[in-house]
């Protein structure tokens, strides 16, 4: 198999949450509403949203940030969501026990979330917002 090294390796830093319980439709409404913001913005924003998925999402955001800002020394103010996706993952199957000998499955849906950092300077933020959003 053959990995393509990205072009921006050295101002992008990624993590990767796997088998996160929850439907990957559910995760991705959070997702759509944090891409392209900045890290700070992002913070505040799962923080008052009312869905159970923000949760999962927080603590990947935030282990990104660490990480961008202990391995590679970016500063966290200069940070922004450039990519972000939810993929569907294993679906975990279980049999619940009915009446009169049935059984009836339980299908819990998990997923794949992907959060891509980017590190740039504020004037170049500006024209990120101005391009993109």
């Amino acid at each position: 198999m053959i990995k393509k090294k990205k072009k921006n390796s050295y101002t992008e830093v990624y993590v990767l949450g796997q088998h996160i319980c929850m439907s990957a439709h559910k995760a991705r409404r959070v997702i759509d509403q944090i891409r392209g913001h900045s890290y700070e913005e992002t913070l505040m924003i799962l923080e008052l949203m009312p869905y159970r998925a923000c949760y999962p999402i927080f603590k990947l955001v935030y282990s990104a940030a660490a990480n961008a800002s202990h391995n590679r020394g970016f500063n966290e103010a200069d940070l922004i969501i450039s990519k972000a996706e939810v993929n569907e993952g294993t679906t975990v199957k279980k049999l619940k026990p009915r009446a009169r000998g049935r059984s009836y499955p339980i299908k819990r849906p998990t997923c794949h979330i992907t959060i891509v950092l980017k590190n740039i300077s504020l004037v170049e933020y500006k024209e990120y917002k101005y391009k993109y959003l």
